[in-house]
């Protein structure tokens, strides 16, 4: 008799925080274009700490589909390590991460799956901005992209999102990872397999407020560079270097005004290069300081998160 083989299944990943507004409109468009692929689906939503009502709301469509489950967080651990608890619980045949939004646009999902179903083991996606966001937020995304990829021994493409089809066995390699500051788009993209990039205009946020701050994004970005490469390491030794050679300029001059009596004057140039090379040793230290930092994290060895509540079997 012939063995009925199980139908392949795709899991998709929502890390959600004070989403409220915007989960309706995502799960009924989440529902439209999974009904249509041919894959028994289900809606993950890792919920990080939300106080409006977002746990709530996804408790009550848990009870009345069972193919939308949650996970809780006791606090919030931060976008990178939502996504990780979701990928750590999910066992499907391919797994897809977006953000909960609605700037992720579910229709590029069969694409997606398309390009997976050709033989790809991860499908990320480009963003191309919509033309209602504001130049800022482009020109600092683009310099972003620039630090990471000049700064780091990886090449990520400006516009590269958190918007991604992993394979069962990518996802089941990512779970042996235990670094502490996760970096997913460089780490996913160091992990090699046959990658492909596909470009999706983004979408405007329908409801609530962007969780991204210029000071996030600034230790976003440190984050990704640090976790990747030791270039500023030797960028802070070839500075020390050559001030350490610069200064010697000075010797000539030094010798010859205590040889003829001349007085050394300038005071006030005296302080100002004592404070810029005074700036100079302190973001030098930083920087190393930021290596410490990760080596002392590291050593802790604490999780990435810790699970409130989930229906998760």
């Amino acid at each position: 008799m012939p063995v009925d083989t199980p139908q392949p299944s795709i899991s998709i990943i929502i890390p959600v925080c004070n989403e409220r507004g915007n989960l309706p409109i995502l799960i009924e468009e989440l529902e439209k274009v999974c009904s249509a692929l041919p894959y028994t689906y289900s809606f993950v939503f890792v919920e990080d700490s939300s106080t409006d009502g977002t746990l709530e709301y996804i408790r009550e469509q848990a009870k009345l589909h069972s193919h939308i489950f949650y996970v809780s967080l006791t606090k919030s651990f931060g976008h990178q390590n939502a996504l990780k608890a979701g990928l750590d619980r999910v066992h499907s045949d391919a797994v897809i991460m977006m953000d909960g939004d609605m700037q992720h646009p579910p229709s590029l999902i069969p694409e997606l799956v398309r390009q997976w179903e050709a033989g790809y083991d991860i499908v990320y996606t480009i963003r191309n901005d919509h033309k209602d966001i504001s130049l800022w937020k482009k020109k600092t995304s683009r310099i972003f992209y620039d630090v990471i990829n000049n700064l780091s021994d990886i090449d990520i493409e400006p516009g590269t999102a958190d918007f991604r089809l992993m394979d069962k066995k990518t996802v089941s390699v990512f779970r042996s990872f235990q670094e502490t500051d996760l970096f997913l788009r460089g780490l996913i993209k160091w992990m090699g397999f046959t990658q492909i990039g596909i470009e999706y205009t983004s979408g405007i946020r329908n409801s609530g407020q962007t969780k991204y701050s210029l000071k996030k994004m600034i230790r976003f970005a440190l984050q990704g560079i640090t976790s990747f490469s030791t270039k500023p390491l030797y960028i802070a030794a070839y500075l020390g270097l050559f001030f350490s050679l610069s200064s010697t300029i000075y010797i000539p001059y030094i010798i010859y005004a205590y040889t003829f009596g001349h007085s050394v004057s300038g005071w006030g140039s005296l302080i100002a290069t004592i404070a810029f090379f005074g700036g100079l040793q302190l973001m030098i230290l930083g920087i190393i300081g930021i290596y410490i930092g990760k080596i002392y994290m590291q050593g802790k060895n604490r999780p990435h998160y810790i699970v409130k509540e989930t229906n998760l079997p």
